[in-house]
């Protein structure tokens, strides 16, 4: 793929028309490359479909305990919705300036350097998106044994069958992908059209719960409300990782970003909306299962079935999608260092990166295999990822100010309006989050950091074997 470059970045001036140049200074093969096959319909499917996924089912009731009233509560999820658009500007324009299949990789290796973006590329193919695969496979199991159980193992068995189904499906090429997301988060919407339509026009005379405040909640658990609130709105910055493959990504890729987030928002408020009027904010903050509970009051026990396929589904769509587009940055990690060479294969027939999807799905069932030794996989892999995703979301934000410095003659097809201002409330709220995800995670933060530890470990053994052979040719050729 042909790519203007301008301006200083050693990144972007090693990338050429016909092929690129690795980091260890010798040119690589040219190879196939990712194409423009997607349209503006598949983006807003992908986007939607992660963002919307289990979390609208599970979370309401810890931001209803963490609200002291139930306009506070809904003003929360608006105020979720506004960040995020916040960050989405900032992200149509790096997006639409610097489109690449290694999405924030992409944008971190141009800012930063090689060294820092592969510790992102590490951290997010060992923890951040193949634990957030494996923690939707295990949610997918966790419902699905409720309608069918497999025996003792039952979500075990389920989450891998995910796991390995939609890796194939994705293999199989993006066609089959993107078809199979555009399915499921139609069924998805759908289904969450129907809880918002049974709360508002299925809920009891008499309500369940009053309306009535909860206890007042502090600063501090204003701001978990908000950190539980931001975690549900997540997913949507994984449009960065299909920019190179949608058609006229410079002119769609900001009109991909702003719609799904006003779509998310307003279905999200609705929903919530749905909750408050049906069970009440003091309800919903002691429910461990509000969907279940307003199905339960409206529709009774086949509502109780009927939430039970949808919050399946609802993982499964945020599963295929997180699988889709975790790849692509695996992808670009073999793409850029030769020793991980192998994951850079592109199949130009299936238009996928098949290698990388294989790689991806093995580490996400070696997660799921956990879950023969705990039961708090979906706790567990919550807490270590959440900072080091937060950490490098923080990084993005501040790479838009670098690029504009650095590259200020890059052609921005879009720019993010009030800079710097906009920015800079990005970076400060992805700071304020790395911060309160570090004070709530405790011990998981740490393994975190071991993760990232390991890879400067193995970023360290690479860059000595480079060396070690970039000085052999010297002498050779000397």
């Amino acid at each position: 793929m042909k790519e203007k470059i301008t301006g200083r970045s050693s990144y972007a001036s090693r990338a050429k028309t016909s092929g690129h140049i690795t980091p260890s200074g010798s040119p690589a093969v040219k190879e196939s490359q990712p194409t423009a096959v997607l349209s503006l319909t598949d983006a807003i499917a992908l986007i939607v479909g992660i963002v919307i996924g289990a979390g609208i089912f599970r979370t309401p009731s810890l931001v209803a305990a963490n609200s002291d009233s139930g306009t506070m509560f809904l003003l929360a999820w608006l105020a979720g919705g506004i960040v995020s658009l916040v960050g989405a500007l900032c992200y149509a324009e790096l997006t639409t300036a610097f489109p690449n299949t290694g999405g924030d990789y992409h944008f971190l290796m141009r800012a930063f350097g090689k060294r820092l973006a592969f510790l992102f590329a590490w951290a997010r193919m060992s923890v951040i998106q193949t634990g957030s695969i494996a923690l939707l496979a295990f949610i997918f199991g966790d419902y699905a044994s409720r309608l069918l159980s497999l025996g003792e193992y039952s979500s075990v068995i389920y989450a891998a069958m995910v796991v390995i189904s939609l890796t194939a499906i994705n293999v199989m090429g993006i066609t089959f992908g993107t078809l199979t997301q555009k399915i499921l988060t139609t069924v998805e919407v759908t289904g969450i059209l129907l809880i918002i339509a049974a709360g508002f026009f299925l809920a009891p005379d008499n309500p369940v719960a009053s309306a009535a405040p909860a206890a007042s909640a502090s600063n501090s658990s204003a701001g978990l409300a908000m950190v539980v609130v931001l975690l549900t709105f997540g997913g949507w910055n994984e449009a960065a990782y299909i920019s190179a493959e949608l058609r006229s990504a410079k002119r769609k890729m900001a009109t991909a970003l702003i719609f799904s987030i006003l779509l998310i928002t307003i279905i999200y408020v609705l929903v919530n909306m749905a909750y408050l009027n049906v069970l009440g904010l003091s309800n919903m903050a002691g429910s461990k299962a509000v969907a279940v509970d307003l199905m339960q009051i409206t529709l009774g026990q086949p509502g109780v079935v009927l939430i039970g396929l949808l919050v399946a589904i609802s993982a499964l769509t945020s599963a295929n999608a997180t699988i889709f587009t975790g790849a692509r940055t695996n992808y670009a990690l073999g793409r850029d260092f030769p020793v991980l060479g192998g994951l850079s294969q592109w199949s130009s027939r299936k238009s996928a990166p098949v290698n990388a999807f294989l790689v991806q799905g093995a580490i996400s069932l070696a997660l799921v295999s956990l879950g023969l030794i705990t039961r708090s996989g979906f706790e567990t892999m919550l807490d270590y990822t959440a900072p080091v995703f937060w950490f490098f979301f923080l990084l993005v934000g501040i790479s838009l100010f670098v690029l504009r410095y650095r590259e200020p003659n890059a052609e921005r097809p879009f720019r993010v309006p009030l800079y710097p201002i906009t920015p800079l409330i990005f970076c400060l709220m992805s700071a304020y989050l790395l911060y309160s995800s570090v004070v709530y995670t405790g011990l998981g933060a740490l393994v975190g950091i071991g993760v990232l530890i390991a890879g400067i470990i193995f970023l360290a053994a690479l860059t000595y074997r480079e060396k070690k052979q970039l000085l052999k040719y010297t002498l050779k050729e000397g």
